[in-house]
């Protein structure tokens, strides 16, 4: 069996967790069957069952806020240019999701979609992108109604989709997002925290700069937390200079917030992780919300917003809390009652990640999402035999793909 993965985001070209699941997915479906990842950019590489191929789009166009959206169709129209010899095709977003549609048109290969977020509800991307937007909203729409399967990220977006496109429900299963465990998980590493100045005392918050991840409202909730205690906040990818300027303006007001503005590497986010007191995701819109595996498997208590796919992961009282969104004083009283009792938050933190163990691996994900595959398959094709690892092995030590290189020479 092969697949055809189409996506934006790729390493090293990774801002969020479209992209984290992507290159999670890729390498270990990789061990199952090949795997061609067909993504935005210049990488080319190729290891044993995994190619990538990335393709550019184009210069920048007259009106600045549609050269994201017409310069991403332009790469989906170079992405499938190529002739597609996949037993299957699979786009992750909007961004890949008019490449996946024309694929299914042109070469008569079965079709999924893997929703990471719907265009509808994010409006706020208008500002970004102008009228644009409204093609975002377009391309969503034709590719989704038009897949063979869709694949939700947690149940709450699989209502989601089914209020606002016109999809037949058994066309729409549900997997979660996972995480790497062999990577995500407590570091004694110390050179981060030092190269920032980073206080023994802080609470954590990781996303991009964007109205969506709910930052300000976080911000805002320092005036009611404990004293002694700083926010340190990772950012990157503003989704406008005026947001980012926005944030900026809220952190020169509040002497307690630290902000790194910049993509760290990944084993810098393990560290800032494993030494915080609790993770906090305040977002208003959250289909999923890898970083909150992150934190859990990190053995991190998380305080997030009840929004979204987010209270399939965290369990209130048992990993964490949840809040209503946009509320800094709710998210103020439940971090504090986190600060306030450290052996109940070592404890959450460990919940945590016994929960990410049994639920959220993406050796499962990737056997689940196989499965799908197959499901599409003529009779002879799904019978076909597949590499399967011995229990409790990942198929991602199997085949040396442990530590996959982001290019080849």
């Amino acid at each position: 069996m092969k697949v055809t993965l189409l996506t934006k985001e790729y390493p090293p070209h990774i801002y969020g967790g479209a992209g984290v699941h992507v290159k999670n997915l890729a390498a270990q479906l990789a061990a199952l069957m090949e795997v061609e990842v067909r993504c935005i950019g210049e990488q080319e590489s190729r290891r044993h069952h995994l190619s990538v191929k990335g393709y550019q789009p184009w210069e920048r166009v007259w009106e600045e806020k549609f050269t994201s959206v017409l310069g991403t169709f332009s790469a989906n129209l170079a992405m499938v240019g190529k002739r597609v010899d996949a037993d299957v095709i699979h786009a992750h977003t909007w961004y890949a999701s008019l490449a996946g549609f024309m694929a299914k048109m042109l070469y008569n290969v079965p079709f999924v979609a893997t929703v990471h977020s719907i265009e509808p509800l994010r409006p706020w991307k208008e500002e970004q992108l102008g009228r644009s937007y409204h093609l975002t909203n377009w391309a969503e729409k034709i590719a989704l109604e038009n897949a063979d399967r869709i694949i939700a990220v947690s149940h709450n977006s699989r209502a989601e989709i089914l209020q606002h496109f016109d999809v037949q429900p058994e066309r729409i299963a549900v997997i979660h997002n996972g995480i790497d465990i062999s990577t995500w998980k407590p570091s004694a590493a110390r050179a981060t925290r030092r190269k920032w100045a980073i206080p023994r005392d802080y609470i954590l918050f990781v996303g991009r700069t964007s109205r969506q991840k709910g930052m300000k409202h976080l911000i805002q909730a320092m005036e009611r937390i404990d004293p002694g205690v700083t926010l340190v906040c990772c950012t990157s990818a503003p989704d406008t200079p005026e947001v980012e300027q926005e944030i900026a303006a809220l952190v020169a007001r509040q002497p307690r917030v630290l902000w790194i503005n910049e993509l760290l590497r990944e084993e810098q986010y393990v560290e800032i992780y494993s030494h915080a007191q609790l993770f906090v995701c305040p977002s208003i819109y959250e289909p999923f919300g890898i970083t909150n595996l992150e934190a859990m498997a990190c053995e991190k208590p998380v305080v997030a917003s009840a929004v979204g796919g987010i209270p399939e992961v965290v369990v209130p009282g048992e990993t964490g809390y949840l809040v209503p969104p946009a509320d800094p004083r709710a998210l103020a009283e439940a971090i504090n009652t986190v600060l306030r009792d450290r052996r109940k938050a070592k404890q959450m933190g460990r919940a945590g990640r016994k929960r990410v163990e049994e639920r959220f691996t993406w050796q499962a994900i990737a056997w689940k999402t196989m499965d799908l595959y197959r499901s599409l398959l003529p009779g002879t094709r799904a019978a076909e035999p597949l590499f399967f690892p011995h229990r409790g092995e990942s198929p991602l030590a199997s085949r040396g793909y442990a530590n996959p290189p982001l290019s080849e020479p």
